[in-house]
């Protein structure tokens, strides 16, 4: 393809370089077994737990995505499955202490990311680049 690469396809690719460095610092912090894929839980997870399908539909993934990213986070000990008070039918998938450790890890790496983006481009250019996403953001329909 000639010329620039579109906007789109860089916001993307600068995603997923700065998504790799939260998932690079987070296995040196003890948790190399957490995955991009994995975060959706831990992004959209309520304190009082989710059921599977809230959590899929706040993500934008199927069911059974989300059951099998929930099935792995279980087996490695960070999240469980639990009856939900208000029908026993139902599980919510609820944070393990160590499943609470890698949101906390996860949320100590948001500033930091935010740094590098700083030192990267610089303090103004960063603020703007903030205020241009969010405002970017604000004007797309149908996602309230």
């Amino acid at each position: 393809m000639q010329g620039r690469t579109n906007t789109v396809a860089l916001l993307r690719e600068a995603y997923v370089v700065l998504n790799r460095r939260a998932f690079e610092r987070l296995a040196e912090r003890g948790h190399g077994d957490i995955r991009p894929p994995h975060a959706v839980v831990f992004q959209h997870v309520d304190d009082e737990g989710s059921s599977v399908a809230s959590l899929a539909k706040r993500a934008q993934v199927t069911k059974q995505a989300m059951a099998e990213v929930v099935a792995y986070l279980e087996g490695h000990g960070y999240v469980t499955r639990e009856p939900d008070p208000s029908d026993r039918r139902a599980k919510l998938v609820i944070l393990t202490l160590k499943g609470r450790q890698v949101f906390d890890v996860l949320s100590e790496l948001v500033p930091e990311i935010e740094r590098d983006i700083a030192d990267l481009l610089g303090e103004p250019r960063a603020v703007a680049l903030k205020d241009d996403l969010e405002r970017l953001r604000g004007s797309v329909p149908g996602d309230e």
